[in-house]
């Protein structure tokens, strides 16, 4: 039993393209560098990004996704990826601003009704929403009840990222009586809705993170996007493709977070050179472990990136793919990208540990804040863990089982 490439089929008809891939990665390469410049600065200050959020904004990187026929860019998830690891690169912590954004908006599109989404599109590419929340399965959910006036949402989430700072929330919820879990959206702005940055985590810092409070929160039919549920007769498979597209965002963003470290601590390594006494050559760029340490840290973000590129194709192949996506099918692509994820979680844990150790005691300079690179990912890779897609992996290649199915349990 393989693991899958991209299921072949048709390529449905698409709308007016936007300006296309190369123009979305130079755009993100100049927010990148406008980023990098600071960037140091800026996580110590540990503000609430609303500033890093209108450069996104700005460079029109936030309805990139969006149809350019919604006044969006046209992009598809290939391209949305790329961006994501650039800016990752440069900044951990708006890399996953951003990656979530991509993937909350989306929801509509993987789990309303078409007019529902196209309507939920539109107005957010027109008013350029930042969207943040999450729908993964953290207890206990808020609770969508029934009553008199309509619907209303009560309850906590204790973790969303982008809170702090979205126009949209997209969080997940169980309705009273039936138990049935689903995706709404929320106005943060609106009456019953308190967000609190009370987080602290030691990375990330400019995620945006914290809690969200609902006390009485209206909520209507255009409100509620759809189901959540896991299991295979509720849920398409197409739907369920929601979890490892979002997954992959988590994957590039850590490969982003590698290659920004390694990039980094290699600019170090060169300009320290001549800062050195000759006759201590160790930790120069000639130092035999020096160029074990780099080439080794290479290989391994190297190797990760190519694996994350074929799970990159065998999503892009299921969405293509729709509704007529098998079960067979979407069990591959969901095995191939817990493979990329435990390799990118690996690179990145590696890399940016192990560049400490090669740029020396001088890493430990709050100036030059290569600690960030740790602690972004340290903190990432905690909410993210990966091994329980090892054991999936596992399970699938030795038994046949299928992967969970639906949105991530983590």
């Amino acid at each position: 039993m393989g693991v899958a490439t991209a299921p072949s089929g048709p390529v449905s008809p698409s709308g007016p393209k936007g300006p296309g891939r190369a123009h979305w990665l130079r755009v993100a390469r100049d927010v990148a560098d406008d980023l990098a410049t600071d960037a140091v600065a800026r996580e110590r200050a540990g503000a609430v990004p609303f500033d890093e959020v209108s450069r996104l904004r700005e460079a029109e990187l936030l309805t990139l996704l969006a149809p350019a026929g919604s006044g969006g860019g046209g992009a598809d998830w290939p391209t949305a990826y790329a961006v994501v690891r650039e800016i990752g690169a440069a900044d951990g912590a708006i890399g996953q601003l951003l990656g979530c954004h991509y993937l909350v908006s989306w929801s509509a599109g993987f789990l309303g009704e078409p007019a529902l989404a196209s309507r939920i599109v539109r107005r957010s590419a027109a008013e350029q929403w930042y969207w943040g929340g999450g729908l993964t399965r953290r207890e206990p959910l808020p609770t969508l009840s029934v009553t008199a006036g309509g619907q209303v949402l009560d309850g906590r989430q204790s973790y969303a990222t982008g809170v702090l700072v979205a126009d949209r929330l997209a969080v997940r919820a169980v309705r009273a009586g039936s138990g049935e879990t689903l995706a709404v959206v929320v106005d943060p702005a609106g009456p019953g809705v308190r967000t609190d940055d009370d987080t602290g985590t030691f990375g990330q810092r400019l995620a945006a993170g914290g809690s969200v409070e609902f006390d009485a929160v209206t909520v209507t039919a255009d409100d509620v996007l759809g189901p959540l549920a896991a299991d295979e007769d509720v849920l398409s498979p197409f739907a369920a493709l929601a979890s490892p597209v979002g997954r992959l965002v988590s994957v590039h963003l850590l490969l982003g977070m590698a290659e920004g470290v390694l990039a980094e601590a290699r600019e170090y390594s060169r300009a320290g050179h001549a800062l050195r006494h000759p006759a201590r050559p160790a930790g120069t760029p000639h130092d035999p472990q020096v160029l074990a340490s780099y080439g080794e840290l290479t290989l391994l973000t190297r190797s990760a990136s190519a694996l994350a590129g074929q799970a990159v194709e065998a999503v892009h192949g299921g969405l293509r793919r729709g509704e007529d996506l098998t079960h067979d099918e979407y069990a591959e692509i969901s095995v191939l990208v817990a493979m990329a994820e435990a390799a990118a979680s690996r690179a990145a844990q590696e890399s940016t540990t192990r560049a400490l150790d090669v740029i020396g005691s001088g890493s430990a300079s709050s100036l030059l804040g290569m600690d960030r690179f740790w602690r972004n990912t340290r903190t990432h890779t905690l909410y993210e863990p990966v091994a329980h897609r090892l054991r999936d992996v596992g399970d699938y290649f030795l038994n046949g089982v299928h992967p969970p199915f639906g949105p991530s349990p983590s």
